[in-house]
């Protein structure tokens, strides 16, 4: 079982049955997020991939996987939310071990998502796991 806030948005999704729903659910999502630090936009944590321009500025301190995120689409803004909600706060050690795929497919995104969209999300995943293996 993925962590409370993850298992929130699984519910939620449960809950909006059209897809149209849910979209805006991510948006809102995205729209919630704390804005990133403008210094954090540099080069090293932009994620390649992406169609979009696309922020993640880890840290991982006490062992503990946190990080920041922004986009300039707000689609991806929500996106990068979720995944906060599934690798955020967690050891290093468990945050390595999440199969990021295997959650998200529990809100059947990839079915919704455009092509580069779906790249996108899964360059964002590499990156984050990269960094929880790294630091575990």
């Amino acid at each position: 079982m993925a962590q409370p806030a993850f298992e929130e948005i699984v519910e939620t999704f449960e809950f909006l049955e059209d897809w149209e729903d849910r979209y805006r659910e991510v948006i809102d999502m995205g729209r919630r997020m704390p804005p990133m630090d403008a210094a954090l936009k540099v080069p090293a944590t932009k994620v390649d991939g992406c169609a979009s321009q696309v922020w993640i500025a880890p840290h991982t301190e006490g062992g503990v996987l946190e990080f920041d995120g922004d986009s300039d689409a707000m689609i991806v803004k929500g996106l990068i939310a979720v995944l906060h909600a599934l690798y955020a706060g967690l050891p290093v050690g468990e945050a390595a071990g999440i199969d990021a795929r295997a959650e998200l497919a529990r809100l059947n995104l990839a079915d919704h998502l455009s092509s580069q969209r779906s790249n996108g999300l899964r360059a964002m995943i590499q990156r984050l796991d990269g960094i929880a293996r790294e630091a575990a």
